[in-house]
């Protein structure tokens, strides 16, 4: 029981199980969330669904991969859920209480640069997926990722 409800949290309520880029589909599941927390609570609400699902997330994949050699099997996207949301940290000022044809090329361009940082693997984020076989070393790659198409996110949006 205990890891049937940890793999349903670690494919992000079965986001994960999709037979084509079940990652991307992680991501694109995330994206309501992403606006709803951005857009009601702004900053802080992105930050703590982010902390919120990396706790979950590290403890769902343990137990749903506890048994298995492989940790980052690719029908657990998690991991990809919190590092979307680290994406819109350092622009959720402009997504409070925005809802414009701005804020969804934000969460186009957000989706798009996590995506790209998470299946180039440059740097910490190759580190993470190489290095750490564990539950840690899943999660970590993504939050890596995420770190970096939060920062390009905020640069290319000065604008707007």
């Amino acid at each position: 029981m205990k890891k049937k409800i940890a793999l349903f949290i670690a494919t992000f309520f079965g986001a994960g199980l999709s037979k084509k880029a079940p990652g991307t589909m992680g991501s694109l599941a995330t994206l309501p969330l992403a606006f709803l927390t951005a857009y009601y609570f702004g900053f802080d609400g992105i930050v703590y669904a982010a902390l919120i699902v990396f706790i979950i997330g590290v403890t769902a994949i343990y137990y749903a991969t506890e048994h298995e050699k492989q940790k980052d099997l690719s029908k657990i996207v998690i991991d990809e859920t919190a590092g979307q949301l680290i994406t819109f940290t350092l622009v959720a000022p402009k997504l409070f209480h925005n809802f414009s044809y701005e804020a969804l090329l934000i969460y186009l361009l957000g989706f798009g640069l996590f995506r790209f940082f998470d299946i180039i693997k440059m740097g910490p984020v190759k580190w993470a997926d190489t290095k750490l076989n564990n539950a840690l070393g899943v999660m970590l790659d993504d939050v890596f990722a995420g770190f970096f198409a939060t920062v390009v996110l905020m640069l290319m949006t000065k604008g707007l």
